[in-house]
Order: structure tokens, then sequence, then C-alpha cells
């Protein structure tokens, strides 16, 4: 009997992932609505900055998290690419280019795809720590070089533009900050979405097998160099496009935006959001925002809070606050979140009153060096301390003591607490397996 092989293509379907799709249509409708609760000017630049982080964070993510690539001068990138948007408006408003505002930004993504092609390919030669110290080198190159060429960086006053030229288009003439708001959250979404997309083809899969085991990509046949180099460009891409946003939203880019500060605030928030969550950068912007805007003017330490928030991160969640969420979202999941929320008031208050005294002995020094003539008399969360007076200083010392040491038995019980709940998790996994 002859047998003949069925050549037809075979179609396998699989069944939509509603869990993404709903994901994805909240986070659209955050962008959409965010604007439309905080309807001060102050609250949508904020929103505007967030929209622009986002993209920036997580691009180079895509270096740190995904690829294993810790970069010490990623502001170049952004930086450069907001040069070039800013140059590029410019001749648009001239007329010189007849492109329209909206497309502004990809142009600094153009422009960030270029510099990093040509910087990247001999950055990426090297992994681990002398790629890292290659980087550095090359931002404080490029920050060097935006005093030296005036005709390009435009000195220390930086290069101004005018987004609002020639005619509106359906109204839009984006002069008002909202207009500028919904411009960014539509490259905020697509950059988003095209960063994830990234990490699901065989490119992002290989990067993560690079960061993972280097000699064992190298064993089947793929060129680790490689593999980081058009990571390295499509991460210099979209930081591109975040340059170019920022350059449309404030209309001006100085030095300030290729030097060190804003190369080390990429790194500190994606790392304090989480590296290895990719909606952990995502927190990261929102945090970097809200730390620049917001805790800059509130307070003169915010540097200080800053570094020891960044400290205990390390110490006590390295994986960020994206893993702290997955692993109570792993606890939640399993009905074992109630027995630990006792120990978490525990943990707030305690650390609460601990943070109450140590900030109260923070602002007190920082009053005596900094408005030593104003007297010694300061205003702390409506009470009156005295900045030279023991009292004040001892009665601040005693609640950090009292604080730390409650934080510590609070850290203990939680640690048995959460233990025991581990336990019990893994059995209930054991048990559904064996079902």
């Amino acid at each position: 009997m002859r047998h003949t092989r069925e050549t037809r293509p075979h179609f396998h379907f699989k069944p939509w992932n509603v869990g993404r799709f709903l994901i994805w249509g909240l986070f659209a409708l955050v962008l959409v609505v965010a604007p439309l609760l905080w309807t001060s000017s102050f609250a949508q630049t904020m929103l505007c900055q967030i929209g622009i982080a986002i993209i920036a964070c997580l691009a180079y993510n895509m270096l740190l998290g995904q690829g294993g690539m810790l970069s010490f001068g990623h502001a170049v990138y952004s930086g450069l690419g907001g040069f070039l948007a800013i140059h590029t408006l410019n001749l648009a408003s001239s007329g010189a280019l007849p492109i329209p505002v909206s497309l502004v930004p990809v142009a600094g993504g153009l422009g960030g795809l270029l510099f990093a092609a040509l910087l990247g390919y001999v950055t990426t030669k090297k992994s681990g720590t002398t790629f890292a110290m290659i980087t550095l080198g090359i931002g404080e190159l490029v920050w060097s070089m935006s005093l030296m060429l005036p005709e390009f960086f435009g000195g220390e006053g930086g290069i101004s533009g005018n987004r609002v030229f020639g005619d509106k288009v359906l109204g839009i003439s984006f002069g008002p900050q909202i207009q500028v708001y919904y411009l960014i959250a539509i490259y905020c979404f697509i950059s988003t979405v095209a960063m994830y997309a990234l990490t699901r083809t065989p490119l992002g899969r290989m990067l993560n097998a690079v960061r993972d085991n280097p000699e064992r990509v190298e064993f089947i046949g793929y060129s680790t160099q490689h593999v980081r180099y058009f990571a390295f460009m499509l991460s210099g891409f979209f930081a591109g496009i975040a340059g170019g946003l920022s350059a449309l939203n404030f209309e001006i880019v100085t030095a300030e935006v290729v030097g060190a500060a804003r190369s080390g605030a990429y790194l500190l928030f994606v790392f304090l959001g989480g590296a290895t969550f990719f909606f952990g950068p995502i927190i990261g912007a929102v945090l970097m925002v809200v730390a620049l805007v917001l805790l800059s003017e509130l307070t003169k330490a915010w540097l200080l809070y800053l570094g020891l928030i960044f400290l205990f991160m390390v110490m006590f969640a390295p994986g960020g606050f994206a893993s702290l969420i997955m692993m109570n979202l792993r606890v939640a999941m399993f009905g074992k979140l109630r027995k630990l929320w006792t120990a978490y008031l525990a943990l707030g208050g305690s650390g609460l009153v601990a943070l109450l005294g140590g900030s109260a002995m923070i602002e007190m020094l920082y009053h005596l060096q900094l408005n030593a003539a104003l007297g010694p008399e300061m205003s702390y969360l409506g009470a009156t301390l005295n900045a030279q007076g023991a009292d004040s200083w001892t009665g601040a010392a005693l609640v950090l003591l009292t604080g730390v040491g409650m934080f510590e038995l609070s850290r203990r019980h939680f640690a048995h607490e959460w233990g025991d709940v581990q336990e019990e998790i893994e059995k209930e996994i054991k048990r559904r397996e064996t079902l």
C-alpha cells in the first residue's frame, strides 16, 4: 500500500493572552487619563517628564537588565539625540527642512542610533568591568567636548528652539503642554511595546543568553560581540527618542544632558525599580522624576536620602521594587498574604519611627550648615526644633534608636513568618503536582 505525505501547511492557533491585552490596555488607559486627573501645568509637566524617563530607563535596561552590560555613560546617546533633535527643530522652524514637529523625536532616535553605531562598535568589543570603564571614558569625553564645540552644543547656554511654527494641523500646534504630553504618551506607548516585543525575539533571547553564559553562546556559534553591538544600537535609538522628546518638551538642550549625573541617574533608578523585570525601569522612571522634582523641592538633603534608600535597597531588596511586587504577588496567588499583614504593619511603623528620628537629625545638621544666619530654630513637620539645643538632638537620637530597635525586632519576626509562608507554598506546589 502506498502512503502519501501530507504537503498542506498545518496551522496551530494559540489562544489569545487576555491578561497581556488587559495589561497593555490599562497602560494605554493610564497614559490617556492621567492628564485629565492632574490638570495643573506642574502636574502635566511632571507627567511629560515621566513619559520621557520611561523610554530612557527602558532603553538603558536593554543593556543592564537584559544584556548584563553595566554602562556609566548612556546619557551620551539620549543627550546627543536631543541635540540633533533641537537642531532639526530649528531647521524645520526656519523652513530649511520640511519635517513636522511630531517627527522631530525620530530624528533624535536616528541620531542616537548613529552615535551608538559609531561608539558601540568599539565599546562592545569588551564586556564586564572593561565595558563599564570604556563607557565611563566615552561619557566624560563627550561631556568635555560639549564645552569645546559650541557650534554644535551651544556652549554653557545650550541650544534653544521653538516647537510652535507653521500652520496648525487639526488644531494642534504643540503650544499647550497637554498637546505635548499626548505626543510624548504616543511615543512612550509605541516605544514600550517595541522594546517589550524585542524581548520575545530571537535577538532578545540571545541577549539574555549572552548575559547569563557568554561562553556557551560562543560555543554554539554566535558572536557575543555582535549580539551586544546590535542591542547597543537599538538601545541608543530609543535613548535618542527620549532625548528628542525632552528637547521638544523643554525647547532647550544643554551640556547637562550628556553629563555623568544623568548617566548615574539612569543606573540608580533602573536598579531601584528592578533591572531584572521589564516593568522595573518603569517604576524607576516614576521614582526618578519624583525624586528630582518633588523630593529636591522638599529638602536640601534629598541626595543624602536618595543615597540611603539605595543603600537599604541593596541590603534588603537587591531585586528592586519590582522584585518586592512579584514576591508578594506570588504569596497573594496562594492566599497567604493575609498572614503577613501584621508583620508588614510592624515593619512600616517601626521604619517610619526610625525615619522621623533620622531625618530630624539630618535636617538640623543641614540647617546649621546652610541656614545658620536664620537662627538656630527651624520648623520640622509642624514642630519647632532648636538645631543648637541638646534637647532636640537627644530627642531625635532617642526616636532614631527606638525606631531602629523596633525595626530589627520586626524584621526578625517578619523573616520567620515569611519563611513559614514560603514552606507552605512549596508544600502546596508539590501537592498540586501530585494531582
